[in-house]
Order: structure tokens, then sequence, then C-alpha cells
């Protein structure tokens, strides 16, 4: 019962997070808002690897710059890129663990099959530390994490 509980109030969340960023509603995140790529002041390359770690695992990015990222998974297992804060990061890899064939199609997220590339393009629009994690099942859990420190 609790465990169907958690996943129904995790997949509210997320439909609530996904219609507000589809909407561009920043408010819904405190870590900014999705944007264009031709909007990008630059483009920073991410690589996630087996070894559940992200490269870089810290980036400084400018406030109110927009930030397109080119997330490439040099593994042999899907991983995927999610902004967000700690709490929203955890909420999410909760969810993910209850619902491990759900694939994200979020705006702050992207999902990277092996050997491939994927791109994310983020607004940093609030000074502070963004958090990133990869949310597949158990990854978040073995370490998958980065910051973005934005100033």
């Amino acid at each position: 019962m609790f465990k169907s509980m958690l996943a129904a109030a995790g997949l509210l969340l997320a439909l609530v997070t996904s219609t507000a960023l589809a909407h561009g509603n920043d408010e819904a995140l405190s870590v900014g808002k999705p944007a264009h790529a031709k909007d990008a002041t630059r483009t920073i390359t991410v690589t996630m690897l087996d070894s559940m770690r992200f490269e870089p695992p810290t980036i400084a990015v400018k406030k109110d710059e927009t930030i397109r990222f080119v997330v490439r998974n040099a593994g042999n297992v899907r991983h995927e890129m999610t902004l967000g804060s700690k709490q929203e990061l955890k909420e999410h890899a909760d969810m993910m663990r209850a619902m491990p064939d759900m694939m994200d199609h979020d705006a702050n997220s992207v999902t990277v099959e092996p050997g491939q590339t994927g791109d994310l393009t983020w607004r940093f629009s609030h000074a502070g530390v963004v958090d990133f994690a990869c949310l597949q099942p158990g990854h978040f859990e073995a370490g998958m994490k980065g910051t973005v420190t934005v100033k």
C-alpha cells in the first residue's frame, strides 16, 4: 500500500513538474528554465561513464547564462543528466526506482543510450548551486551526481 502511494505521489510530482516546465514556468524549479540551443552563450560537453560518474563533475556558469550541454554516454548502459535541486533529484530517483521502465521526457533532463549523444539547453536564472544526476535506477545511489555553480 505504501509503495503504491509513494509511486502515485512521485508520478504526480513528475506530471506537475513536467507540465510547468513545458509551459516555461521557472517557478516550478528553482534551478532555472529550459532554453533553445540557438540562445546558448556557451556549449559544455558532459561525458557520462559506467563508473557512475560525470566528467566534469563540477561546472561553473554565470547567472542568466544559457548553456547548451552536449551530453555524451561513453558507457554501455543507458544514462541521463537531470538538473534539479537535491530534494527534487532525490524524489525523482525514488520514483524511477519504483517505476524502472519509465523514460524521462522532462525539459530538465536528457536520456542517452550507450554510445550516443544528446542535448540539453538551460538558462540558469538564479545564483547558487544547481545539482545534476543520473536518475536511472541505482545510478544516483552509486554517486552519479554533479553540481553547477551559478555566480
